[in-house]
């Protein structure tokens, strides 16, 4: 049993994590960060939530890139081959679901 105040939770360094459970190979962890991310692609699906902060992802699609902006609450969907980063806004704090190993 945990209890996760994800207002209250930093890190020593950008994107570092809180490992909050792995269910059957799916990983759930809460990132803090104030820099971005690099591109990449998932092994699998990947649900992203901010739940504090902003986040600008940008991602591409059909060979062009686009950009999102995240407010606190909202869900970015990657499927199977999304490539994308995330750019925070001064700090955020995510919460990433994805397979076990992934980028």
């Amino acid at each position: 049993m945990k209890i996760i105040r994800p207002k209250a939770f930093t890190a020593e360094r950008a994107w570092g994590a809180l490992d909050i459970a792995n269910m059957h190979g799916i990983t759930t962890r809460l990132h803090w960060t104030d820099k971005p991310y690099k591109w990449h692609i998932n092994d699998g699906e990947e649900v992203f939530v901010v739940l504090d902060g902003q986040v600008t992802m940008h991602y591409k699609q059909e060979g062009s890139e686009q950009q999102a902006l995240l407010e606190t609450g909202d869900i970015f969907y990657a499927s199977i081959g999304t490539e994308h980063v995330a750019h925070p806004i001064g700090e955020a704090r995510i919460l990433v679901i994805e397979q076990e190993g992934s980028v």
